[in-house]
Parts: structure tokens; C-alpha cells; sequence
């Protein structure tokens, strides 16, 4: 049996790690509340909204914005895990089509959702992409995950055509359905459309 002292002391770390946990949970919290809430904004178009701004919006104080923003690696976290599980069974689930043209239209298909829900996401992390190691290194995941998809689906004859995927490629990237949206102002339904009539081309 402990002696008394031994006790008090046992109570008190144990205690302390409570608290210490507790606040840990409330700053985790916290932290989603605001890459929450910093998604919502941007996707109304606020590239960079301001602290006061989340902080309205995330029902936290403007102090523990500023605090958690000391952290941005951990608010990019934040952001992209809410992303994933959105676009993640889009990405997981099999394809219907019985040939590889109908498995390729659907790639395309899903494509044109998925980038038209990254869309405002996707455009405001690339602006902060060059100071954050995490953005880096998800964009080359999400880029090696396209490219693995497109070529999960094609023949090996045209896999093997080097300049052929290269082109399917980008003509099937984000950044082709980036530019699609912003710069050549096309809604959402003509860029897809756009999109199929490259693919059919590059395939012959």
C-alpha cells in the first residue's frame, strides 16, 4: 500500500494529465472548428480570409485563431482530412463500365465532380503550397493518385505508349479542369464535355 504523500502525488499527475489531455481535446477542437470553417470560406471565395473573419465564422475567440495559425501545417491537416473522407469513396469505388472506354468515361466523369469540389480548396492551398512542406507533398500524392487511376483502367498496348499517357495525363489533371473553370470561364458541364472530346481524340 502507498504511504499517504505517495498518494497525494499520485492524485495530483493524475489530475494534471487530465487536464493536460483535456486541453489537448479542446485545442484539437478548436483546430477543426477552424479548418472548417476556413473551408467554408473559402469555397464562398476568400482565398485568404482573415482571423477575424474565421474566427466569426468558427465561433472561437480571435486569440486562439491567432494562436492555432502559429500552426498552419496543423490547420492544412485539418483542411485536407475533411477533404478525404468527402472524396475518398469517389475515389474507391470500382468501376461499372464492362470495356476500357466505358471504365475511361467514367474516370472522366468522376474526375469533373471530384476537381469541381476541390476546385476553391485545391486553388487556395496551391497559393500557400510554396511554404508548406504538407501542401507539397499532398499535391505529388494527388498527382501520382491520377495518374495510377488513369492507367489502372487502360489497355496495356496504349499504357505502353509513352507520349500517348503523358498527354491523357494532363489533358485529365486538375489543373486542366483549373483552367477549363477559371481561365476559360466554361460551367461545369461544357468543361466535362470539353474533356471527353480530348480524351477521344488522344485515343483515336
Amino acid at each position: 500500500m502507498r504511504s499517504l504523500p505517495e498518494r497525494v502525488e499520485l492524485m495530483a499527475t493524475k489530475a494534471e494529465t487530465t487536464e493536460t489531455d483535456g486541453r489537448r481535446l479542446r485545442a484539437d477542437e478548436s483546430r477543426r472548428r477552424i479548418a472548417q470553417a476556413m473551408l467554408d470560406l473559402v469555397r464562398e471565395g476568400e482565398v485568404t480570409p482573415s482571423a477575424e473573419t474565421v474566427a466569426e465564422r468558427a465561433g472561437v475567440g480571435r486569440r486562439t485563431v491567432f494562436r492555432l495559425f502559429n500552426d498552419m501545417e496543423g490547420v492544412y491537416r485539418e483542411m485536407h482530412a475533411i477533404m478525404v473522407a468527402k472524396l475518398a469513396p469517389m475515389f474507391a469505388a470500382p468501376f461499372d463500365g464492362a470495356t476500357w472506354r466505358e471504365r475511361l468515361d467514367e474516370v472522366i466523369e468522376r474526375r469533373a465532380r471530384m476537381f469541381e469540389e476541390m476546385l476553391p480548396i485545391k486553388s487556395a492551398a496551391d497559393a500557400h503550397r510554396y511554404r508548406s512542406a504538407f501542401l507539397q507533398n499532398e499535391h505529388k500524392k494527388l498527382t501520382r493518385l491520377q495518374r495510377q487511376t488513369m492507367l489502372a483502367v487502360l489497355p496495356e498496348a496504349i499504357a505502353a505508349q509513352a507520349e500517348r499517357i503523358e498527354a491523357l495525363d494532363l489533358a485529365l489533371s486538375f489543373e486542366a479542369w483549373r483552367r477549363l473553370r477559371q481561365e476559360q470561364r466554361l460551367p461545369p458541364r461544357q468543361a466535362a464535355v470539353v474533356l471527353r472530346r480530348i480524351v477521344r481524340a488522344l485515343m483515336g
